[in-house]
């Protein structure tokens, strides 16, 4: 995987050849059959545009790279490409299979990230890639998904919703073209997009053989900052961030120490998390019941409507006031 973007960085002709050596036949006449008018064509039908590495608009920051995409197809507001290249990023990354800590994690990182106004970039995975878009989403601040198939197609399926909303409040981009769905080798492709459009690229959680390590290895041959989520010591899910901990990577116990690596120290700070006293009476008794050790939703209903209890618990969830245990209980953060 390391070898990817010399690999990538070849011409057409090149990488063809490298990877079909005699057979190349079929995949010579489907490039010969491509037709840049219907390409554009399909792309406007999905409500994309598309971005040419030698156009203006391209990521200064990825037309650096020796790999850098011929193409960049995008959905939403292309607008915060610029804020990437002017502000700077952070990429939230971590595992598929993320313990509670971690999406906890990922989720007050994408939150308090993008609540001070910078793009959180991630991949739309399962685990920790979701918690931190939907952080970002809950603070109603900058989200970018970089898609491993096409930018309008929603991978994994089961994240259809939350690659509408992506779509709908940030920005949705993919290097493959409209309808294309990925392939083994496409997710470490998109992984080389998301370290390079960020300033930092921050590890939650990961084994040894994360696909979240190619990123952060991704973000440190290009020069930028990686940080690290440390874990228990015992925790497979700790290996990677805490091996990269050990090699320098940048402590990340909060947003506040992504802002000081990338903006420098006090430069920049997240909104202040909301207070007991700031929520609705509603909001406010439900909290106190589960501060008083009530941790049931059937034992939260018992005084209200069901329906009502559960969307409070999601709403303070999204708050970051409480959360959900390994038994199901509802707990109150610190």
């Amino acid at each position: 995987m390391r070898r990817l973007p010399e690999a990538l960085a070849l011409s057409d002709d090149d990488l063809v050849q490298g990877v079909c050596e005699a057979k190349r036949g079929p995949v010579d006449a489907r490039l010969a059959r491509f037709d840049p008018a219907r390409a554009r064509a399909r792309a406007t039908t999905a409500g994309m545009r598309i971005l040419c590495r030698h156009a203006p608009g391209y990521p200064e920051q990825l037309a650096q790279m020796s790999d850098a995409p011929a193409v960049l197809h995008t959905r939403g507001d292309s607008a915060l490409l610029d804020t990437c290249g002017a502000d700077g990023a952070v990429a939230v990354v971590g595992s598929r299979q993320a313990s509670d800590y971690g999406l906890q994690m990922a989720h007050a990182l994408g939150r308090d990230l993008a609540g001070a106004g910078v793009p959180v970039v991630s991949g739309m995975a399962y685990g920790v890639d979701s918690a931190a878009h939907e952080g970002a989403l809950a603070a109603g601040g900058p989200s970018i998904a970089v898609m491993p198939g096409g930018a309008d197609y929603a991978y994994p399926r089961s994240k259809v919703a939350l690659h509408a909303r992506i779509g709908a409040a940030g920005l949705l981009l993919a290097e493959m073209p409209p309808g294309m769905r990925p392939f083994r080798w496409s997710f470490p492709a998109r992984n080389r997009i998301m370290a390079a459009l960020a300033r930092m690229t921050v590890v939650v959680e990961g084994t040894e053989g994360s696909g979240s390590l190619i990123t952060a290895a991704f973000a440190a041959d290009l020069g930028r900052e990686v940080g690290a989520v440390p874990g228990r010591a015992t925790s497979a899910l700790a290996a990677g961030p805490n091996r990269l901990l050990a090699e320098g990577a940048v402590v990340v116990r909060s947003a506040a120490d992504v802002m000081d690596a990338v903006y420098g120290p006090g430069e920049r700070r997240p909104a202040p998390p909301p207070t007991a006293s700031a929520l609705a009476p509603a909001l406010e008794a439900l909290l106190e019941r589960v501060e008083a050790g009530v941790g049931t939703v059937d034992e939260l209903a018992r005084r209200a409507d069901v329906s009502e209890v559960l969307a409070g618990l999601s709403e303070l969830e999204l708050l970051g006031l409480v959360s959900r245990g390994p038994g199901g209980d509802y707990v109150r953060r610190a």
